[in-house]
């Protein structure tokens, strides 16, 4: 098994993207989704409009649409509830001893906010040409879990085997700094290409426990994570940099129809995973690694249409986005990550003849299931690595644009993960 594979196996969860989320010993979230409060009212259907600062991510080549300088900055407020397997039965019917009562898996949530700045930008338009220089804060994310009493059958006792209990948790943070330009090809076709150079700090640390003692007893009840009774801890850390593409064309064929296209390339950092012994090791269940692997991330690739009604009240944007999760497992015949299709819809009513310039804005979006999937291993692994369901987002706006002034807001709402965005752009 390549260093590679054998990091994300046992991290538990890696996936990358615009609202990934994974599912194992330990879940991460990555919400790399367009920034900006009009883009989060859209429902993220935003790469065939791309007409303002934050186009320097989204769609670079819709840069060529703005015709003064101009400044973007936008402040965003995350909550997430991760889900994770805390113990249950994988297989086998429950002995109804102690805490094993439990005829399934028993899911627990662990839950976390965050605030910050999260988009700054300044475009610099210039005859046929535009330039970007941005600054973007990808994702932000912690987590933390504790399994106690995973069971399934086996022969330890009562034909029970029981998953040593783990206590662990993870920190995210993603943020790029970057440079765009675009340039008009004709008085309909623009193309863009930006380039990011970006840096990953994660820290992931898990400890393992066996149960209190040897007893039967002990072996069918809660855990009490005795620090005497760990057979070993476990840390994986990433703290480097890389570089990251994004391309992208606009083209106006007529005038109330605009098509857009994006792709914004994979990339992978290193990462270095360590496994120390602890006071309950033995000879037979030592665990000693030291080793290192690249954490990789996919390349999304994606497609939309707006249109906007003569006069200019109404607009309509879709979005296909095309993630290709299926390369981080590629090699490894016991884990697969199936390609995620997401599908953004969203509209905008303008009242044109108010002062300032108000905007209502609806959107909506599928996030399809993309957690780890096991294909091969016993009954335990498989429970840390099950499919997950679709997500459906419900996203909503309002903005006001002044002469030389506008300012958005912008919500984003699923079962798993609440967004709220403020942003305000200004020009001179």
């Amino acid at each position: 098994m390549s260093a590679r594979i054998r990091l994300l196996l046992l991290t538990a969860a890696l996936l990358p993207a615009s609202g990934a989320s994974a599912q194992g010993l330990l879940t991460l979230e990555f919400s790399f989704s367009n920034p900006g409060a009009r883009s989060l009212g859209f429902g993220g259907a935003f790469v065939a409009l791309a007409d303002d600062a934050t186009a320097a991510y989204a769609n670079p080549a819709g840069l060529v649409q703005l015709t003064r300088p101009e400044v973007s900055v936008e402040g965003r407020s995350w909550s997430f509830s991760t889900p994770f397997v805390a113990g249950g039965r994988a297989s086998g019917a429950p002995t109804g001893l102690g805490i094993d009562t439990i005829p399934g898996l028993r899911w627990e949530e662990s839950t976390a906010d965050f605030n910050g700045l999260s988009y700054l930008s300044y475009v610099h338009p210039r005859e046929r040409w535009s330039f970007a220089f941005y600054r973007h804060q990808l994702a932000r994310f912690t987590s933390s879990y504790a399994t106690d009493g995973l069971f399934a059958e086996g022969s330890t006792h009562l034909d029970t085997d029981r998953r040593l209990d783990q206590q662990g948790s993870a920190d995210l943070e993603v943020v790029g700094w970057g440079f765009a330009a675009a340039r008009r090809i004709t008085d309909s076709l623009s193309l863009g290409l930006g380039l990011t150079y970006l840096q990953v700090d994660l820290d992931i640390g898990a400890t393992t426990y066996l149960p209190d003692d040897d007893s039967l007893e002990a072996f069918f009840s809660t855990n009490s994570y005795l620090p005497e009774r760990s057979p070993a801890w476990s840390t994986t850390r990433a703290h480097d940099s890389t570089v990251g593409l994004n391309a992208g064309l606009l083209w106006r064929p007529t005038e109330s129809w605009r098509l857009g296209g994006s792709l914004r390339s994979g990339f992978s950092v290193p990462v270095r995973w360590i496994g120390v012994p602890g006071p309950a090791s033995t000879p037979e269940n030592l665990w000693l690694w030291n080793f290192t692997g690249d954490w990789p991330f996919p390349w999304v690739f994606g497609l939309g249409g707006a249109y906007t009604s003569p006069g200019g009240h109404l607009t309509v944007s879709f979005e296909w986005d095309h993630v290709h999760y299926s390369e981080i497992f590629a090699d490894d015949p016991n884990e697969a990550i199936p390609d995620a299709d997401e599908l953004h819809l969203g509209g905008e009513y303008a009242f044109l003849s108010s002062r300032p310039v108000i905007a209502l804005r609806l959107g909506i979006w599928l996030d399809p299931d993309h957690r780890i999937q096991a294909t091969q291993g016993d009954d335990l692994f498989r429970a840390f690595n099950t499919p997950g369901s679709d997500e459906i987002h419900y996203a909503f706006g309002l903005g006001a644009a002044f002469e030389r002034f506008q300012i958005d807001l912008g919500a984003d709402f699923s079962d798993l993960r609440d967004t709220l965005s403020l942003s305000a752009i200004f020009s001179f």
